[in-house]
Parts: C-alpha cells; sequence; structure tokens
C-alpha cells in the first residue's frame, strides 16, 4: 500500500461512517486543545507538570520506549512525551489538529515523534508494535467505546501498558448541571466554569473548551467497573485507576499494580470524584497490562 503524506503527515484514514464523519469535522473547525500564540518547548513542559498525572506517566514510562497516542489532537501530550530515546506516534482523525502538532514539532526540534492521520477504528498501525498505548479524552466519542478499546488494545505488545482516559459517569454530573443551563442560553451563560474563567484573555482556547465540552455531538460516561469489563474481555491485566479508587492511597508509580480492588470501595471513590475531577469534566484514567 502506499499513502499520500501531505504536510509530512501520513494519511493512514479509511472512510468511517457518518458519526466518525461528523465527530471529525467537528475538530477540523475548532482543533483541541489550541495553543497560546507564543510558546516555547519549555512553556509547554512546564505546564503539562502543573498535573501530577502527567509527571506520573512521564516517570512511568521507560526512556527508551514506543509510545502511541491514540487520538492525540494537537500533540500536546506526544510532545510532552518525546525525551530521551522514545518514539512517540501521535494518531488522531482531525488532519487540522495534526497540522498543529506537527508545526510545534518542528519548532521545537522534536524529530522522534511523527504525527499520523488515522482512524482508532482502522489505525494502520502493526499489532502489538507499542510498548505503551495512552488515550484519553478519545474513546467517550466514538459510537461504541468497548469496540473502539479492543481496536486500540492490541497495539500494544504482551506485556506492554495501556493508559486509558474516559470521562466517569459520576464525576461527569456537575459538568452536565452546567450544560443543561448553557444550552438553555444558547450557551451564553455557562456558570461556575473554572476552566472557561481561566482561559477568559485567550479566546481561542476558551473557544475549543467551549465547543468540546458544551456542542460535542457525541459522549459516554463509564463506570470504572465498566471499563474494568473492557480489559478483561481483551486480555488486559488492570493495574490502577487516577485518582486512586482506593481511599486512603497516593498514587506514587503509575505502572504499578493498586494492592486492593475492592468494588464497593470503588464505587465510593467515584463518587468522591464529583468533587475532585467534576470542576475540569470528569476525566479519570485506567491502567492495565496486556497479557
Amino acid at each position: 500500500m502506499r499513502y499520500e503524506a501531505p504536510d509530512g503527515i501520513p494519511n493512514l484514514r479509511l472512510s468511517g461512517n457518518t458519526q466518525t464523519e461528523v465527530v471529525r469535522g467537528f475538530y477540523e473547525w475548532a482543533p483541541f486543545p489550541d495553543y497560546p500564540p507564543s510558546i516555547s518547548l519549555r512553556w509547554l513542559r512546564a505546564r503539562a507538570e502543573r498535573s501530577e498525572f502527567a509527571r506520573l506517566i512521564d516517570r512511568a514510562i521507560p526512556g527508551d520506549a514506543r509510545v502511541v497516542e491514540i487520538g492525540c489532537g494537537t500533540g500536546q501530550m506526544s510532545l510532552y512525551l518525546a525525551r530521551g530515546d522514545r518514539v512517540v506516534i501521535g494518531a488522531d482523525l482531525t488532519r487540522a489538529s495534526l497540522r498543529l502538532g506537527a508545526e510545534a514539532a518542528r519548532r521545537f526540534g522534536l524529530d522522534q515523534v511523527q504525527f499520523i492521520e488515522t482512524d482508532l477504528h482502522n489505525p494502520g498501525l502493526r499489532a502489538g508494535a507499542f510498548d505503551v498505548v495512552y488515550s484519553s479524552g478519545v474513546l467517550h466519542h466514538t459510537p461504541d467505546p468497548s469496540a473502539a478499546f479492543a481496536r486500540i488494545a492490541h497495539l500494544a505488545r504482551p506485556g506492554g501498558m495501556i493508559v486509558l482516559g474516559v470521562y466517569n459517569a459520576f464525576a461527569r454530573i456537575p459538568l452536565r448541571a452546567r450544560r443543561f443551563v448553557a444550552r438553555l442560553s444558547g450557551c451564553r451563560f455557562i456558570p461556575c466554569d473554572p476552566v472557561l474563567r481561566d482561559r477568559e484573555s485567550e479566546p481561542a482556547r476558551r473557544k475549543a473548551w467551549l465547543r468540546d465540552q458544551y456542542q460535542h455531538p457525541e459522549e459516554h460516561r463509564h463506570t470504572l467497573a465498566e471499563v474494568q469489563g473492557w480489559f478483561a474481555e481483551n486480555g488486559v491485566e488492570y493495574l490502577r485507576a487516577y485518582p486512586s479508587a482506593m481511599l486512603c492511597e497516593e498514587s506514587e508509580e503509575l505502572f504499578a499494580g493498586a494492592s486492593d480492588n475492592w468494588r464497593f470501595e470503588g464505587w465510593l471513590a467515584q463518587i468522591g470524584w464529583i468533587g475532585a475531577l467534576g470542576h475540569e469534566g470528569g476525566l479519570f484514567v485506567t491502567v492495565g497490562r496486556r497479557l
């Protein structure tokens, strides 16, 4: 097979179904997350490291790992993880987003990052080729998230790590309440959104957040038990959640198994995530190892 690579970004995408094309068109109009007008690699890394999760995943991934980010958007996490001898593939459905990431990689001199245009249902990537498969904020925007997970799980080698971030059914409740009010006013009034408040001086990034969180055409929400079921169905050993699904545990090593997996405690922890994660949309992460 031969594939075109406009702008140095290989196009491995096959024609998708109607809903996939709707989502693709949504992000072509407003890539998310956008880059501020003036940006440096130092700024990008410093901004990412304000997140404990970003520091944990960077520390957990070996310096010579092969990493694929499925649904990389504009590639900020791919660029952040591109250090040492890591090889990072940033894959996304939307070329407008990929162009922003590729341009930033050229500006920063990061030649170990390759961005590709593809659909996660037909990723055009070799099964078992990656030490780490990372996908966050993507599967819950697909028509069938469990089927989408089955496709990306096989990209990890046996023993490889899978890091998955999706909206939590409990922690998403505050944003759903804000979205209900916002839609009544045609998105002219959105109460109590700290991200929009922080981006008052950055109109493009503010608009990108507003569209992604309040106007997206496809959204699903999931419990920890549901995602654990996806893992079991696809030969993936569940290790832990982030934030921790244990009430008194601090997450020190992202790729280490949690000391316990008591289902009742997990439900209580998720109720607690309403306060811990609800202000930014309710995204939680699960980590597993492919068997």
